[in-house]
């Protein structure tokens, strides 16, 4: 289908909602490959920058994944795909922004937040105070997951030597969390010491509960909530490729609810979603520093 020369719109929104009609309706199935940017160009007779452009919106949408040196495919999971950036970045126009997390690491988290802080920064934001609650599991001690899918490579690896040797599934995943929790909070709390906000707090706190989903609150206005599907993944561990039963956290589908929302039960699931969180930050959470453990990647 041809760019309507009558639309006002630019020529890259005109692609953007035709090809996300196309996934929507399913004339472009999950999983299928998305033309080129080649055939793009030239059945819409565009610039390949104006293709590039609609191809980033529709992957901010959370409805394609491009993947290197093969092409750009739909999601195989675009029931109700939700883009966590856009609505972080919108909490960050009120003058007091909450945002809890609950998840495993906080890794989507601070990719989240790195555009509004750039532009809290740049001066294009000036939110008066941001307040920041991470909750996540204690993986210095036992978890179910990660966990090894054979567990005789644990006895494999201790005979390795090397600093490294230690290292473990769970000693990973507390890397990963050291390295995302102790980022997001030199970011978030630099604001503060700029004098670019009034205040800027970052709390952490781990609990002994493995996590089957992440949920985050923003502004106690907006919840996003997503399962933990888990699978078998193929990671480095003590230096060697290492099978392991892992959770698809950076992918995981994310649905949303709202106070505002009058249609279902956006504000009843907003109100018990807020209470979950407080209740184990409460009651199981324990205060952690993330600047008293040394990021390693070994903490067995």
């Amino acid at each position: 289908m041809s760019l309507d020369p009558d639309d006002p719109r630019p020529p890259f929104v005109q692609i953007t909602n035709l090809l996300r009609a196309a996934i929507l309706t399913k004339k472009l199935a999950p999983g299928e490959q998305l033309p080129s940017q080649n055939e793009l160009t030239k059945r819409y007779d565009v610039s390949r920058a104006t293709v590039q452009k609609a191809l980033r919106d529709l992957e901010t949408e959370g409805l394609v994944v491009s993947r290197q040196g093969k092409g750009v495919f739909v999601r195989v999971r675009t029931e109700r795909p939700m883009e966590l950036r856009t609505h972080i970045e919108q909490a960050f126009h009120e003058s007091a922004v909450t945002i809890d997390f609950a998840g495993f690491s906080g890794e989507t988290l601070h990719t989240a937040l790195l555009e509004p802080i750039d532009k809290i920064r740049s001066g294009r934001l000036r939110p008066d105070s941001i307040n920041v609650r991470i909750l996540v599991p204690d993986t210095r001690k036992p978890q179910a997951i990660p966990a090894l899918v054979d567990p005789a490579e644990a006895s494999a690896s201790k005979s390795t030597r090397g600093r490294r040797a230690k290292e473990t599934p769970q000693s990973r995943a507390h890397g990963i969390m050291l390295r995302s929790t102790q980022a997001i909070t030199a970011a978030v709390t630099e604001l503060e010491a700029l004098g670019l906000t009034g205040e800027a707090r970052v709390s952490v706190r781990v609990h002994n509960v493995t996590p089957s989903f992440k949920l985050y609150v923003l502004n106690q206005r907006d919840a996003f909530f997503g399962f933990y599907p888990v699978t078998q993944n193929t990671v480095p561990v003590g230096g060697q490729p290492t099978k392991i039963f892992d959770v698809l956290g950076l992918d995981a589908v994310l649905f949303s609810y709202t106070r505002g929302d009058e249609r279902g039960h956006g504000p009843e699931w907003l109100q018990q979603g807020q209470l979950w969180f407080d209740s184990l930050w409460s009651n199981l959470g324990e205060d952690f520093d993330v600047w008293e453990h040394p990021d390693d990647g070994d903490s067995s």
